[in-house]
């Protein structure tokens, strides 16, 4: 939604800016609020003219497991007395594409059928990091659907070697 995009972008250039060298730390802090503050519960309670910010905060902070420092405090402060609590998420997305800009490396979804050992993905990261020209942070997620192979997922460029596609690309061109 370009909307939420557009509310969240100034949030997370100043969170940038403030962070400064920790930055990087300010990743971990940020995307545990951003997962709560995706809840629609808590979306619903944040938006009720009856409570008030302090008691969004409360709630927040006591769900989230990672400590805030003063500046996760202040910064989660400002995102609720702005009413930008549903932006929260984006705001971490945009965040997280400065802070990797910033070091050089792009996040890598990759999505197998089966497990990968430690071994398999140092080894897939290399491949992968010739083949997308940068250093990538590889994050997995088992999709069983695939049948086999696995498939890629950097920023807008995909790469899919699974077995489903195989057979999606077979099924066209039999029926073309």
């Amino acid at each position: 939604m370009a909307e939420l995009a557009t509310i969240a972008r100034p949030y997370a250039e100043a969170l940038f800016k403030a962070a400064g060298a920790q930055a990087a730390d300010a990743c971990g802090w940020l995307d545990a609020l951003a997962v709560v503050a995706a809840q629609p519960a808590l979306q619903a309670f944040a938006a009720d003219p009856n409570v008030r910010p302090e008691q969004v905060f409360d709630v927040i902070v006591g769900v989230v497991k990672t400590p805030l420092p003063d500046i996760g405090r202040n910064f989660l402060r400002t995102v609720i007395d702005n009413d930008r609590v549903p932006a929260l998420p984006e705001m971490a997305r945009q965040f997280r594409a400065l802070v990797n800009a910033q070091q050089g490396v792009a996040d890598a979804v990759v999505e197998s059928a089966f497990p990968i050992d430690a071994a398999q993905l140092a080894e897939l990261q290399g491949v992968l990091e010739k083949r997308f020209g940068r250093r990538l942070r590889l994050h997995v997620q088992l999709k069983p659907e695939l049948i086999g192979g696995v498939r890629v997922v950097v920023g807008d460029e995909v790469l899919d070697t699974s077995v489903k596609a195989r057979l999606e690309h077979m099924r066209v061109a039999l029926t073309a």
